[in-house]
């Protein structure tokens, strides 16, 4: 494929972008002198001292309930030699390398037609690690629910929660429409910015200690009627989750790992996370995997639901969850407003849509992992990180804009945004 790097400063090439030498951000602050230590327990895991080595081994922290490999695993090769990545944010100009520098990225994995052009990997990490997923499981949790409907499992999207789900018959979630807690439209009074006494504390605090179904039920008011406005909440994937394994009479490991894992092709074993009282998958954040594996994930997606030649998820079903003319206008980029008051993104069915003329989308989770997708250029970016807070960016190093100027950047090399 040709490489088109246009308006590129003379120097800048003539430097040749070399890098690499210098430490990533913050090593000595993330346990680089004890070698990145696990946390002992959930709690100390999220401390900065313990965050890179519990993001990559979560599930030798809590319960988790394993997904096979594919006993045929997708063949994912290096390109023969690697493609620069350069990118703009704000006034400079910069390359992979600097990003790695830049930022609190633990993998950054850059695939095109099924092959690896660049990859890079900060505080000793991996690509046999499992990351943690955080919410980019909310869209595997959503391919889930669209085999389910490819199979008949689940009738409608239109079918309410309870339909499924007997026993959250008259709370508000029990009566909400699947397209819509996909959506993130359930209309629930819920704030979800992850300070220590929110709604999405509280409800993983009754999750834990008396179960997801008690968790759900304990949602009782709503703001607007369903259906009409955007409010991020992970409560809602835990719905879907329990929905889902209902359906199905399988749980999220069984069902995904059968349905979506190793059709993918997927080389290493993947975990959910189990929630204490229930053993439930945690739906919402709960998902490890390698970072080939979540790029075998996102070359399916680019490739239109197919996987090894055969078709995974259906083409339609990824257009419902992933083109902004599939969705209302008040959820499509540039009209949503999103819990930080922006109206950069939009959101399909559990999938972040990005702006621009053309289809790219996005399974974004908080502290930094993502995974970018740009259907017409079967193009994807995987990054995992250790962001300072699961808000936003709490050093002021603009995380996830400069993420977005990379995936920017990336597509710029093969095409034009």
């Amino acid at each position: 494929m040709k490489k088109r790097m246009k308006g590129w400063p003379a120097l800048l090439l003539a430097a040749g972008f070399a890098s690499g030498a210098m430490a990533a951000p913050d090593e000595e602050m993330l346990g680089r002198d004890a070698g990145y230590p696990v946390g002992s327990n959930l709690a100390q895991a999220y401390q900065q001292h313990y965050l890179v080595g519990s993001f990559s081994a979560m599930d030798s922290i809590a319960p988790a309930c394993t997904q096979a490999p594919s006993g045929h695993p997708l063949p994912l090769e290096k390109a023969a030699s690697e493609t620069t990545i350069r990118y703009r944010f704000r006034t400079g100009f910069y390359t992979l390398d600097d990003y790695m520098q830049h930022q609190r990225a633990t993998a950054v994995v850059v695939i095109t037609d099924g092959r690896i052009v660049a990859e890079r990997y900060n505080y000793g990490r991996t690509a046999e690690m499992r990351m943690l997923s955080n919410s980019m499981a909310k869209t595997i949790v959503a391919l889930g629910i669209m085999k389910a409907l490819e199979e008949g499992k689940i009738r409608s999207l239109d079918d309410r929660a309870q339909d499924y789900l007997p026993a959250l018959e008259g709370s508000l979630y029990g009566g909400t429409r699947i397209i819509n807690l996909m959506r993130m439209a359930s209309g629930a009074r819920y704030v979800e910015d992850y300070t220590p006494n929110d709604d999405r504390a509280r409800f993983g605090g009754i999750m834990r200690k008396q179960g997801a179904l008690q968790a759900a039920r304990s949602i009782t008011e709503r703001a607007y009627p369903e259906g009409e406005r955007f409010n991020y909440s992970g409560a809602q994937t835990t719905v879907l989750g329990l929905v889902l394994e209902a359906a199905t009479g399988q749980n999220l490991c069984g069902w995904i790992g059968e349905k979506i894992w190793q059709p993918i092709g997927a080389a290493a074993a993947a975990s959910w996370l189990l929630s204490p009282a229930d053993k439930e998958p945690i739906a919402q954040g709960g998902f490890n995997a390698t970072v080939y594996d979540y790029a075998r994930l996102g070359m399916m997606l680019a490739n239109d639901g197919v996987a090894g030649g055969q078709q995974v998820v259906s083409r339609e079903h990824l257009l419902d969850m992933s083109d902004p003319a599939r969705q209302p206008p008040a959820f499509r980029p540039g009209t949503m407003v999103d819990s930080h008051g922006s109206t950069y993104f939009g959101y399909g069915l559990q999938t972040w849509i990005m702006p621009g003329d053309k289809r790219r989308f996005a399974l974004l989770g908080i502290y930094g992992q993502a995974i970018f997708v740009d259907p017409e250029q079967k193009l994807v970016m995987v990054h995992t990180g250790v962001g300072r807070d699961a808000a936003g960016d709490a050093s002021g190093n603009h995380f996830g804009q400069e993420r977005d100027a990379l995936w920017r950047g990336v597509v710029a090399t093969y095409g034009k945004w």
